[in-house]
């Protein structure tokens, strides 16, 4: 196998661990948070999981659509937009002054967040010959684990 080609797969495949990384870190920490939100923003205990919803929700009704955009534009262009409205989304969550405006920070980022899995995994299987796939699924399986697993059953 070409060397050049073998550290392009390499490199493939830190960057879109990186963006299930992102991710699955995103919904942990927003989770976390809840309280210290509530507290910040004055907020309901109802108004405050409108920060959970608003992220589920978008990026429910966006996976779909995240496919669709893929297959007519492209799956690394879609990908590459993904990632880059994450990171403005997340950024903009951290400067959020209001409730409202963490809420839709947050649907922006479902939004764009729901595209990185599965395009991760799409570009993954793409880079890597059928005999080889094995190895890349697997890890991207040990790297993703925890987003599966309810947080009082994840060993400590």
């Amino acid at each position: 196998m070409d060397p050049d080609a073998l550290r392009r797969r390499r490199w493939l495949t830190v960057v879109v661990m990186m963006a299930t990384i992102m991710q699955a870190l995103d919904g942990t920490i927003a989770n976390v948070a809840l309280p210290n939100i509530q507290g910040s923003l004055s907020a309901t205990q109802e108004q405050v999981a409108w920060v959970i919803t608003s992220y589920i929700v978008s990026a429910a009704i966006a996976t779909p659509l995240a496919g669709f955009c893929a297959v007519r534009f492209g799956v690394r262009r879609i990908l590459v937009s993904s990632v880059i409205g994450f990171t403005i989304a997340s950024m903009l969550c951290g400067a959020a002054q209001t409730l409202p405006q963490l809420v839709a920070f947050r649907t922006m980022q479902g939004v764009c967040g729901a595209a990185l899995v599965p395009l991760s995994q799409t570009l993954m299987m793409e880079a890597y010959p059928r005999e080889e796939q094995g190895k890349p699924s697997g890890l991207y399986a040990a790297v993703d684990r925890h987003r599966h697993i309810p947080a009082h059953a994840r060993p400590r």
